[in-house]
């Protein structure tokens, strides 16, 4: 050990010497990146072959990743700790993406054994907890029974929509109680989410500052927009006050118009040919795509590396991108959901970032927001009339686009509230939010709220949709300004999007990266009027 370390001591004397501090400096986070590179490989590799969707990557088992991941790890380790980025705000940035993914995957490594039946017990560690509570969306979130069927969580969600008559769908929305009882338990202070909520608001409050922080605005500040955006729904959804298994019913009249038109294989079939109308053929991402129901599928749909882009040997080597959606049934939100995760993709394959900025952590409301850029386009009637044949009328596409939309803002709205106070009481917090906001009949001795994954696997994440969403309207915009319409297609959208937004993956911050694609910091306005459009006659 004293060797290695005099060694080490050496070795930087010697890079000084060579190369100057600075360079030395740059020398050592070029060297970091390689390794942190072959992590994520690794990494990547282990999560798809973990998934079952395959028994190998680059014709390599779970074993050589293994090796290579434990490798990687331990060289990452020793390397980041003697790395001084110095004022270079491009190095500080790679140094600390990179020291943040090492710790959330090391973290991460804790939760995989923990099943939902561990989540009652108060000895779990945070990471622990996080993952016994996650695991539950798969071991009761994807065996929902209902009618002698069982139905996997986002069908039953999807299913609200539609589902008649208004009985039936109070049956179908208290199907998801078991689900709701093993999140949230009693709903005492010591219930599974409450104790996770009170370990992680620290982090939970790091989340919602990173997503405030991605649109620019001042730290603190983007509550007011989401309440002005919930504000402005409720302005446009008059009458009497809705009981929470109708809300998703009363607003999806757009996607009841088309439902006939979009049985699985049709939705399939409409996503392949928009992005191959959009100038981003799926075939051509190298996707390896997990889309179905399948036992061990992720509860919760994601796209993400398998292995990343970068150079090899002087050339470059495209990423592998796994795309990963529970589809069991059609329909506008099937349709939605596919082209958000696909959006995912296309943005992942035209990356060409350095390694550690591929996706570094203040992305990811950015991420989402883009990934939304095509997802919303499916409520348009030129985009149902092209790749369903047969269309909804424009203002009940709008509602039914926008519905979704108001559930994720009152989520982000949620979050930040629990992670101001994480002693108050959940399902009050959300029944306040809805009944003001929403206008749906108070139901507090209900956790009707604990439907989302993502509330339990990264608490605060939500706000990124939340807050997304005023960027996806902004961007949408902005798109149509430069190229025109994209809805139903456009051979200049990857070209477009990819130059202006996609390529730089992380590089510069995200703040900087819209500004400089929207020529002006982000705003509310354009989300704000596409919901009070709703009030038009």
């Amino acid at each position: 050990m004293r060797r290695l370390g005099s060694w080490m001591i050496a070795a930087g004397l010697a890079c000084v010497a060579a190369l100057g501090l600075t360079a030395c400096a740059h020398a050592r986070l070029d060297a970091a990146e390689s390794r942190y590179a072959d992590f994520l490989d690794a990494a990547g590799a282990i999560d798809t072959i973990d998934s079952g969707i395959v028994h190998t990557v680059d014709g390599r088992d779970r074993a050589h990743w293994a090796r290579q991941y434990d490798a990687a790890a331990a060289a990452l380790a020793g390397m980041l700790g003697r790395i001084a980025a110095g004022d270079d705000a491009g190095s500080r940035r790679s140094l600390a993406a990179m020291q943040a993914g090492l710790a959330y995957r090391q973290a991460r490594a804790d939760t995989h054994e923990a099943t939902c039946a561990d989540a009652p017990r108060a000895d779990l560690s945070p990471d622990q907890l996080s993952g016994a509570l996650y695991a539950c969306f798969s071991s009761i979130g994807d065996s929902i029974a209902f009618e002698g069927e069982t139905h996997a969580r986002i069908s039953v969600l999807q299913q609200l929509e539609h589902a008649a008559p208004a009985a039936r769908r109070r049956a179908l929305f208290l199907a998801l109680s078991p689900l709701w009882r093993a999140v949230n338990g009693d709903n005492s202070a010591s219930s599974p989410y409450r104790r996770l909520v009170a370990a992680r608001a620290p982090r939970m409050q790091a989340t919602i500052l990173n997503a405030e922080a991605a649109l620019g605005i001042p730290r603190g500040a983007g509550e007011a927009w989401l309440i002005a955006a919930l504000e402005a729904w409720r302005a446009a959804s008059p009458g009497d006050p809705i009981e929470p298994w109708d809300f998703r019913h009363s607003y999806a009249q757009g996607a009841r118009a088309v439902e006939a038109c979009a049985p699985v294989e049709a939705v399939r079939d409409a996503n392949a040919r928009f992005f191959s109308d959009l100038g981003a053929p799926i075939d051509a991402l190298n996707v390896i795509q997990d889309v179905g129901r399948r036992p061990g599928m992720s509860p919760v749909d994601f796209a993400d590396f398998t292995t990343t882009g970068r150079m090899v040997e002087g050339a470059w080597r495209p990423a592998t991108i796994r795309v990963s959606v529970v589809l069991d049934s059609g329909g506008l939100g099937a349709s939605a959901e596919l082209a958000h995760e696909f959006g995912h993709v296309a943005h992942f394959a035209a990356m060409r970032a350095r390694p550690s900025l591929l996706l570094p952590d203040d992305l990811t409301t950015v991420v989402e927001a883009i990934a939304d850029v095509t997802a919303w386009s499916v409520y348009e009637p030129s985009w149902q009339a092209r790749y369903l044949g047969c269309a909804s009328a424009a203002a009940d596409g709008r509602r039914a686009r926008l519905g979704p939309v108001m559930l994720d803002i009152a989520w982000g709205l949620f979050e930040m509230r629990m992670a101001d106070d994480p002693s108050r009481d959940p399902n009050r917090v959300w029944t306040e939010i809805t009944e003001a906001h929403l206008n749906i009949v108070p139901h507090p001795e209900l956790s009707w709220w604990a439907v989302r994954g993502q509330l339990v696997d990264e608490p605060g994440y939500m706000t990124n949709y939340a807050f997304g969403a005023f960027v996806t309207a902004d961007l949408r915009q902005r798109i149509r300004s430069r190229i025109g319409a994209f809805d139903a297609g456009n051979a200049q959208w990857y070209a477009e999007t990819s130059a202006g937004l996609f390529h730089h993956g992380g590089t510069l911050a995200p703040a900087d990266l819209l500004g400089g694609y929207l020529g002006r910091p982000v705003r509310p306005d354009a989300l704000l009027d596409d919901i009070r459009a709703l009030q038009a006659p």
